[in-house]
């Protein structure tokens, strides 16, 4: 059974820094992602990270802000989010595709609140 706990959201000054982590179990993963959902709006993907080279991909929203990275000895990927914005306010969510048959799975998602 897959399961993916998403842990490191909370309150944030803006400019503030918080680092989400997201313990994936049950099976080996070709890719890792961290989307991020609003009311009212779309998920939208913020990062992922290809398992076999470590290839990482952003939106353009987060680059040069926001770093994903991986231990896949641990199965863990996480999100490092720097100089953050009130618009970054959202529940993100962790993403995994499973290696053997291609099906994607969602944790359940953490709230980060950019606010002063």
């Amino acid at each position: 059974q897959v399961q993916l706990a998403e842990s490191g959201g909370g309150l944030v000054q803006p400019g503030g820094s918080l680092r989400l982590s997201c313990a994936a179990s049950g099976f080996t993963f070709s890719s890792m992602s961290w989307y991020r959902q609003t009311p009212g709006k779309e998920r939208e993907l913020v990062a992922d990270i290809i398992s076999i080279n470590m290839m990482t991909n952003y939106a353009d929203s987060v680059k040069g802000r926001f770093t994903i990275s991986r231990d896949n000895a641990k199965n863990t990927v996480y999100l490092q989010m720097n100089s953050l914005k009130p618009e970054d306010t959202a529940v993100y969510y962790c993403s995994a595709v499973r290696y053997d048959n291609g099906m994607r799975y969602w944790g359940k998602g953490t709230l980060v609140t950019v606010s002063s």
